[in-house]
């Protein structure tokens, strides 16, 4: 690398993935300018807006090692063993992850991420620019214009390269747009979501369990609770637009306290501000965004939700992104050519963006109405015999996706045969009695090869 004259990256956003590329690329000698529409977090406070609870996982993790992050992050994460299923009749069954402690997932605040990354980023050497709003972009000149929402002042950039880590709304993406059809899908999910929060006890401690991501599963709707290192709870409910219940039909605090007392009663002594903040925080849409290019040759280039943004239920949307920024990182340190890094950056990760958008579809359906499930609950338990009696063959899906780093598309794939040899397996069965071991270990042999770094 030529030190007099370093090779410079312009990102837009100075989100998540935003601070951790800029962290990754500023360490390598770039030159990396950050603009961000909002101000300074550090100085202001989190202006980030509602934001469900972000699951941690090991992903995330080998992606925050790479820019020596994960200690700091790590400070304030609160750890989640599994889920904690609250049943209808007030009954709590926790669902592990994983085998044992070692394969687990974390909670974080995005605010408190937020801000430890942006000054992981200014010491690696970024620039950080706040109060620059993404105005339009002349990709001919390569110059790029802001406006500052304070006083509305204009300001502009030059650039070799953007990257536009603005999350699901981007402004680059439409920049983009605007010169070359990137073949934009948004398809919404007919629910939405209702924050609200669970308090420390009057001691300073957790309320409930503080070790699990909490789940109240209801049918076509759920509300799930996750811990924060303040001892808080963030509540969340997932509610259909229309029905009932919906949000269409439970619009004031006092039918939310209603709709709480019949379906999720334990739930109720949680939640002293229930009503108040059922009718201070507006319902958030939930969508999955698909795009057939993410990059404009060799001049902008999205990743994160401004490429894929998906819905929550995976828990992977975070973790998706960072491991966007170590495969663009990678790719733009590999070659100069910046548009040959950009399509080997988007060939080696749209595929596996699109797997985990499935996966979270899927995983919607299954927290909200399986995770109760008798013949659900028999199939996790056959599940985890499988993976004792195959193991490096037979991997259970929730492992693949949240405590290894093969590609989402090959856990995806996996998954699929797996599902199909569980549903066969129990299909009119009770109990694991009378499974045909037999046929099934002959299945998983001729269909299954053996999965690197599994056992």
């Amino acid at each position: 690398m030529n030190i007099g004259n370093p090779p410079s990256l312009t990102i837009i956003g100075a989100g998540l993935a935003g601070a951790l590329l800029a962290t990754l690329l500023a360490r390598e000698g770039w030159r990396v300018e950050v603009y961000e529409k909002r101000g300074d977090p550090r100085v202001r406070g989190y202006e980030g807006g509602r934001s469900i609870n972000l699951a941690l996982a090991e992903r995330g993790r080998h992606a925050l090692r790479q820019a020596d992050a994960d200690d700091d992050v790590m400070k304030q994460a609160v750890m989640m063993r599994g889920r904690m299923v609250h049943s209808l009749d007030g009954r709590q069954q926790l669902q592990r992850y994983g085998r044992d402690d070692s394969e687990v997932i974390w909670s974080i605040h995005r605010g408190d991420l937020n801000i430890t990354l942006l000054d992981l980023a200014e010491q690696a050497g970024a620039r950080l620019h706040f109060h620059r709003r993404l105005d339009r972009v002349d990709f001919d000149a390569c110059v790029a214009h802001f406006s500052d929402d304070r006083d509305g002042s204009a300001h502009t950039c030059r650039f070799q390269s953007l990257v536009g880590a603005d999350g699901a709304g981007s402004s680059l993406r439409a920049a983009m747009n605007r010169v070359a059809d990137l073949s934009e899908r948004t398809e919404f999910l007919d629910h939405s979501y209702k924050e609200l929060e669970i308090p420390p006890a009057t001691d300073g401690g957790f309320l409930i369990e503080p070790n699990a991501l909490h789940i109240w599963p209801r049918g076509h709707y759920m509300c799930i609770a996750l811990p924060n290192d303040e001892k808080t709870f963030t509540v969340t409910l997932f509610l259909p637009n229309e029905g009932d219940p919906s949000f269409a039909s439970v619009r004031s605090g006092a039918q939310a306290r209603a709709l709480f007392e019949r379906d999720f009663a334990d739930a109720v002594p949680l939640i002293p501000e229930l009503e108040a903040d059922w009718e201070r925080n507006p319902p958030g849409l939930l969508a999955t965004l698909y795009l057939d290019r993410w990059h404009l040759d060799g001049r902008a280039v999205l990743l994160g939700d401004a490429a894929h943004a998906m819905v929550p239920f995976h828990g992977q949307g975070m973790n998706c992104a960072f491991e966007d920024c170590v495969a663009l990182a990678r790719h733009l340190l590999a070659q100069a050519d910046r548009e040959a890094a950009f399509v080997a950056f988007s060939d080696e990760r749209k595929p596996n963006a699109e797997a985990i958008q499935a996966m979270a579809l899927e995983n919607y359906v299954e927290m909200r109405d399986r995770v109760d499930d008798p013949d659900f609950l028999l199939q996790r338990d056959l599940e985890r015999a499988l993976q004792l009696r195959h193991p490096g063959h037979f991997v259970p899906h929730y492992t693949m996706v949240t405590f290894m780093l093969i590609p989402y598309a090959l856990a995806h794939a996996r998954s699929e045969i797996q599902r199909d040899i569980l549903v066969e397996a129990t299909h009119g069965l009770a109990s694991l009695e009378n499974v045909d071991w037999e046929a099934v270990d002959a299945r998983i042999v001729a269909r299954l090869p053996p999965l690197e770094d599994a056992a």
